[in-house]
């Protein structure tokens, strides 16, 4: 039992001191992960950009439906930094607790205004994509395009005077193909749901870049200016589909070496 740990006998007892939400990655997750990781040969770059103490907030594109991205994610910050970073999540995750009480144990929190300025407040990282569900269960078409972003990441960070962390994935596309976004107008108004091909990954080749950290050289009074705000975003946006293309154009091949 002592291998699906990350420590050794001696940290066995201190397991029920720790959040839900930070004993998931120290226990079976850890096997299973890393069997993940390898069958998708993910390549991290720049994790070293990820603040080590204090708050921040990481911004990552968002791709694939499964939410292998955001999971990821985590994973490989808790396993790197030793820090579990809480996730920004769809408000369908919390419905019922089928899905609330996984949910809650990867480190998923509502993504609501009140729960993003409590975790900030508290200095932990949090994961915020800004795409939203757009972001995710958009068509494999249109892959890697990035989709609008919320402005709520600019607001937090000026209040709390915490940095952005760009960062981008690449791989969660071609895991997941997706034949469309679904749009409900009337039972399930406003909901987004994807017509996704397959449920069982494929073995696309994943790497995760996390860019420099962006410290806003403004007043946490500058939150409320809306101008501002949205060029910001605007910005930070740009930088991260450069940055995309940039990785897409080395990508030598997406499953197979000398193949495709």
């Amino acid at each position: 039992m002592v291998n699906f740990f990350e420590k050794g006998k001696e940290k066995i007892f201190k397991l029920n001191e720790l959040p839900k939400d930070v004993l998931i990655y120290r226990v079976m997750p850890h096997f299973i992960l890393e069997i993940i990781k390898k069958y998708l040969r993910m390549e991290v770059e720049g994790i070293e950009n990820v603040p080590k103490k204090g708050a921040g907030i990481i911004l990552p594109n968002h791709s694939g439906f499964s939410g292998f991205d955001a999971v990821l994610l985590g994973y490989e910050i808790n396993r790197s930094l030793k820090r579990t970073t809480r996730v920004m999540t769809h408000h369908l995750w919390f419905l019922n607790d089928k899905v609330s009480v996984p949910a809650n144990k990867l480190g998923f929190y509502e993504a609501t205004k009140d729960n993003g300025n409590q975790i900030l407040e508290d200095g932990e990282l949090m994961t915020l994509f800004p795409e939203g569900e757009h972001g995710n269960f958009k068509p494999s078409a249109d892959a890697y395009q990035l989709q609008s972003f919320k402005r709520g990441f600019v607001r937090m960070a000026l209040q709390h005077q915490v940095p952005i962390i760009p960062t981008i994935v690449i791989g969660a596309e071609e895991t997941h193909i997706n034949l469309k976004k679904l749009k409900f107008s009337k039972f399930l108004r406003g909901v987004v749901l994807p017509l996704p091909v397959n449920i069982i990954p494929l073995p696309a080749k994943w790497k995760i870049k996390f860019l420099e950290p962006i410290y806003l050289p403004h007043a946490p009074e500058a939150a409320n200016d809306t101008q501002l705000v949205h060029e910001i975003a605007t910005e930070v946006r740009d930088l991260m589909q450069g940055e995309l293309n940039r990785e897409l154009r080395k990508r030598p091949y997406v499953y197979i070496k000398g193949v495709y």
